[in-house]
């Protein structure tokens, strides 16, 4: 049977509305409406359903309303149709009505196509009929427009339509995938990088473009999940891992693996003062002090001036300013009590670098080393018999008492005839103006660092003060894992490589996807290496977008992203690694959309999260949520209208999830992809059972056997490795059986 448009739009008609307000409409159904099933919309079709959709007419097409309840209402009579004999008596009848949210609107283009828009520009009276959408327009509901080119799953809403989403707007802006453990989230994580690099290599094949997807996911993987998500052999998807080197062992697997380097040199002062605890009154300013020194050492860029004369300016001016005070017997008076002891350190200081960087020295100076000597012989001869108390390479304080006029009139001579060959007056106070920034990623010796640390204690008569700053750091260095992360002396790292290596160079093929492997990074360091990384990554990308006038896109996704964005209260005190690392991240969320830097946070409890970044996102992929701070969290970012989607939360299934916000013109209700195995992170669920009867579902076998001695092994891995070698060196009997004797561990290390 065929129907006119009229008779077919009228046989969609299953009520008339009843109530209108701008977040609800309220819809009594008519009594022959279907009560289970619809079969007149285009194919089987279930109604009522909440969450399903109806249609009313308004003047642009159609308005969109998706289903929040139904009810049951008991009325004095039924809602009869045709002719009425009033002379009956009614009895009680059941009356269903539903509630919906209006969406947006649905425009009929030409022929049977149709394009949803978000919004409304006007609503429907009372009385106006309402519609079930046909599978068509169901179908463009949910999916959209296809040229969105990135399809994430289904919707069990609209006869299993298909989801895609336009992935300028999913990682354009900041985007939240929530959900509790065993939800599904990670794998979401995981599939929408597959997703999106699969789509992309297909735009460059259907335009003959050679090459893989120059994209740039940086993934910060708390668990060491992910190696495992992208371990596979599709040629368009390349991914490195940088993990914590404990010893080499990686695992023998397809995906490049690299030992993870965040050395000293690129941390900032900030950083620094988490990393050794400093106290703000007196350790934190010689810090910073020693910060620009050990820089200014150690930089050799010749387009600068020479920051080793830098150095020595710097230094000379200060023993000039010194001397001026002490000839001058009015200056002294209004100076410190101890300025001899302090002319006596700067220059127990200064015979140091002499001695130590005498090649530099008369390098700088243009003279030869025969010159040199002759200084440190003044100046030695000057201040050998005013030095009191404690050696000078001992840990008791020692002192300087006053120097005669002879003594500092010898001491001038050799001062000036140091600082005339380094520069004029108006050079000196040009270099000391250019000074270095002790936040500028430049590379220094950490020995020498903690040298300069030592010296400056001295000069400032504060060692008791910085000793136990200086005792923390070398037992902070001690820690051989921890070592491998920040020290670069026998690899040195290249800030150019570095970032090539961690975000990407001029194309992709060096790799698409950077997994931060933190799981085996020590906990006393994991939020400042974490907020090292995420600022040096933000840093580059805004200078990229100084230089080049165009950001550089770039992907930051942190899993686990309650442990490094936590909430926290701003009493808080400064000095604390976990509130300076949110405070990075809260600094992206407000700006690296800018510069091309956007979040994807993945976290199973929202509650814990940093508002402001929280706050931030654009787009939300909600798994289940069974916590109800959680969800209370949830439904305060959300539109009034939206917040009955919401309350399937804490029902819905593993894979399942409600995609909202700005990559999508109306939340969905989403059964995401299925991902092969081989491309899941390392998340599932223990299989307890299994194990416990011996044997899965499918009749195989299931055992775990045990070898504690190897697990012990890789425990004592390093330092095994060091013992063993030291003592077949020291050994008087270096036989193989006595080694073996010794150590019974060393047959698994040969293995």
């Amino acid at each position: 049977m065929s129907y006119t448009p009229f008779e077919w739009t009228e046989n969609l008609i299953i009520g008339s509305i009843d109530f209108v307000s701008p977040d609800e409409i309220r819809i009594l159904l008519d009594i022959k409406a279907p009560d289970s099933l619809s079969l007149n919309t285009g194919n089987p079709h279930p109604f009522p359903r909440v969450n399903s959709y109806v249609l009313i007419p308004v003047d642009e097409g159609y308005l969109v309303g998706q289903v929040e309840w139904i009810t049951i209402e008991r009325a004095a009579f039924p809602k009869r149709q045709g002719m009425k004999d009033f002379g009956l008596v009614d009895l009680p009848f059941p009356l269903r009505k539903i509630s919906v949210n209006p969406l947006g609107t649905l425009y009929k283009k030409e022929g049977n196509i149709y394009n949803f828009k978000r919004g409304n520009n006007s609503l429907p009276t009372v009385g106006t009929p309402v519609l079930l959408p046909t599978a068509k327009q169901v179908e463009a509901i949910v999916e959209g427009d296809k040229a969105k080119k990135v399809k994430i799953g289904t919707s069990p809403f609209a006869g299993d339509a298909n989801i895609y989403v336009d992935p300028n707007k999913l990682f354009g802006r900041h985007l939240a995938i929530l959900g509790n453990t065993g939800s599904g989230k990670s794998c979401s994580v995981a599939g929408l990088i597959h997703w999106t690099l699969e789509a992309a290599q297909k735009e460059r094949e259907n335009k003959d473009k050679e090459g893989i997807p120059n994209a740039r996911f940086i993934v910060f993987d708390p668990n060491g999940e992910y190696s495992h998500a992208f371990n596979d052999t599709k040629s368009f998807v390349k991914a490195r891992v940088f993990k914590v080197d404990i010893g080499g062992n990686f695992l023998n697997t397809q995906i490049e693996k690299n030992a993870l380097k965040v050395p000293l040199w690129f941390w900032n002062s900030e950083e620094w003062f988490l990393f050794t605890s400093a106290s703000a009154k007196i350790q934190k300013p010689l810090l910073v002090k020693a910060l620009r020194k050990a820089k200014m050492l150690n930089c050799y860029n010749e387009n600068l001036h020479d920051p080793r004369k830098k150095y020595f300016v710097e230094h000379i001016e200060e023993i000039l300013n010194l001397l001026k005070i002490v000839k001058s017997p009015k200056l002294v008076q209004k100076s410190e009590k101890n300025i001899h002891n302090q002319l006596g350190k700067k220059l127990d200081v200064l015979l140091d670098n002499l001695k130590d960087k005498k090649e530099d020295v008369s390098e700088l100076l243009d003279v030869s080393d025969e010159v040199i000597e002759n200084y440190i012989e003044s100046i030695e001869e000057s201040i050998k018999n005013k030095r009191k108390g404690g050696l000078r390479d001992s840990s008791k304080s020692y002192y300087f008492e006053e120097f005669s006029l002879k003594e500092l009139e010898q001491i001038s001579n050799v001062i000036n005839e140091i600082a005339e060959k380094l520069g004029s007056r108006a050079d000196v106070v040009n270099e000391i103006h250019n000074e270095i920034n002790e936040d500028v990623p430049i590379r220094f010796d950490i020995v020498n660092f903690i040298k300069n640390l030592k010296n400056i204690s001295i000069e400032e008569s504060a060692e008791q003060y910085l000793e136990p700053l200086i005792m923390r750091i070398h037992m902070l260095l001690s820690n051989p894992r921890l070592k491998s992360i920040i020290d670069d002396k026998d690899e040195p790292v290249e800030l150019v490589k570095w970032l090539e290596n961690y975000i990407g160079g001029n194309n992709a093929e060096n790799g698409n996807v950077v997994i931060i492997d933190l799981s085996l990074v020590p906990s006393e360091i994991i939020y400042v290496i974490t907020a090292v990384i995420a600022r040096i990554i933000f840093e580059a990308l805004q200078r990229y977008r100084k230089l080049n006038q165009k950001p550089l896109p770039t992907v930051l996704v942190i899993e686990e992203a309650h442990t490094f964005i936590k909430r926290y209260r701003d009493e808080e005190e400064d000095n604390n690694a976990a509130k300076i690392c949110t405070q990075i991240f809260e600094r992206i969320a407000r700006e690296g959309r800018k510069f091309g830097l956007n979040l994807v946070i993945s976290s199973q409890r929202p509650s814990e999260l940093s508002p402001t970044v929280l706050s931030q996102c654009n787009t939300f992929l909600l798994h289940r949520l069974t916590n109800e701070r959680d969800q209370e969290i949830i439904s305060k970012l959300v539109p009034d209208n939206l917040r009955g989607l919401l309350r399937e939360l804490p029902i819905l299934p593993t894979q399942m999830a409600i995609l909202l916000g700005w990559a999508t013109e109306l939340p969905v209700l989403v059964r995401m992809r299925d991902l092969p195995e081989s491309q899941r992170p390392r998340s599932d669920d223990p299989d307890l059972w299994d194990v416990w009867v011996g044997e899965n579902e499918a009749g195989e076998k299931v055992e775990r056997k045990i070898d504690w001695s190897s697990i012990v092994f890789d425990w004592q891995e390093e330092y095994l490795r060091k013992e063993i070698s030291l003592e077949v060196e020291n050994e008087t009997d270096s036989s193989e059986a006595a080694v073996t004797k010794t150590h019974p561990n060393i047959e698994i290390y040969r293995k």
